[in-house]
């Protein structure tokens, strides 16, 4: 039976039974995942640019991935590239034939280069979308390293890919659709690389996101609890702190637990690339330690 025949909770039972299939079989892929958040978080951490590429779904999702990580993070918004097949402007009516545009993915990494610093992150469902393949290619060829992330082993942008992440995910509730299974999947790998990047960088404290960029009311008030709770301090005090250290989470958290002035922060902050815990660490060690 298929969903168009089935009632309305056998379609729902069925199509999320095949989506929590393709779930578990992503610990299958954790070294490779480990792999690609430690080489992206080498390639942040100096500055390098992550550029996001795919088309259709893997493209939207890609997408989504990335625009999260400036206001997750705090990292640079000039450091995230997107290489959408058909671009991002038309993201909402993307049509088919830019799947199959070489050229214009080529030319799209070219004006990127240099790219010796950089990574690109190249997503097919199917492993074999033709802009997704001349992208990384054309990245590869200038010096960029490629993670590729695919659905289908032995795929050629899984051959291509210096760190290959491969998860099988079972046949779609509708054939010839990646967007469920295939895209769940997809999702969940993006997370798990981008996340576990962003914590190796120390941007992730005690669970919290301490690089966080607080543009906005919600994430202000998210700043002074995480403070609060990271420093076991009052909210008023957490206020006073972040205004000290010009709003910045990871400044004040310093702050509370010692550092002498704004500038002693900035300071231990410079000293290890933004890494939190190890600031913190060096804070406790003293300078003649």
């Amino acid at each position: 039976m298929t969903i168009d025949v089935m009632d309305d909770q056998a379609a729902l039972h069925f199509m999320l039974d095949i989506q929590a299939q393709a779930i578990a079989s992503v610990p299958q892929a954790f070294d490779a995942i480990a792999e690609a958040a430690h080489h992206i978080a080498h390639v942040i951490g100096s500055g390098g640019r992550l550029i996001y590429c795919g088309a259709g779904s893997s493209g939207l999702i890609a997408l989504q991935d990335g625009a999260e990580l400036p206001g997750t993070f705090g990292i640079d918004p000039g450091q995230i590239v997107f290489l959408l097949a058909g671009g991002i402007e038309n993201a909402h009516n993307l049509m088919g034939h830019v799947e199959d545009d070489e050229d214009t993915a080529t030319r799209a990494v070219e004006a990127l280069e240099p790219l010796h610093n950089d990574v690109i992150i190249a997503l097919s469902a199917s492993g074999a979308t033709p802009y997704t393949l001349a992208a990384a290619r054309a990245g590869k060829q200038a010096g960029a390293k490629i993670i590729g992330i695919a659905n289908k082993p032995q795929s050629a942008l899984l051959a291509l890919a210096d760190m290959p992440v491969s998860v099988p995910t079972p046949p779609e509730a509708v054939t010839g659709s990646t967007r469920m299974a295939a895209g769940t999947v997809q999702k969940c790998i993006l997370g798990l690389i981008s996340t576990l990047a962003h914590a190796r960088l120390g941007h992730v404290y005690q669970g919290e996101m301490v690089n966080l960029r607080a543009d906005n009311e919600k994430l202000r008030i998210r700043a002074v609890d995480i403070v609060s709770r990271v420093s076991s301090i009052s909210g008023e005090q957490a206020r006073e702190l972040l205004a000290l250290g010009s709003h910045r989470v990871k400044d004040a958290i310093l702050l509370a637990e010692g550092a002498d002035g704004a500038a002693h922060a900035q300071n231990l902050l410079g000293e290890t690339k933004g890494h939190l815990p190890e600031a913190l660490r060096r804070l406790k060690r003293g300078p003649n330690l």
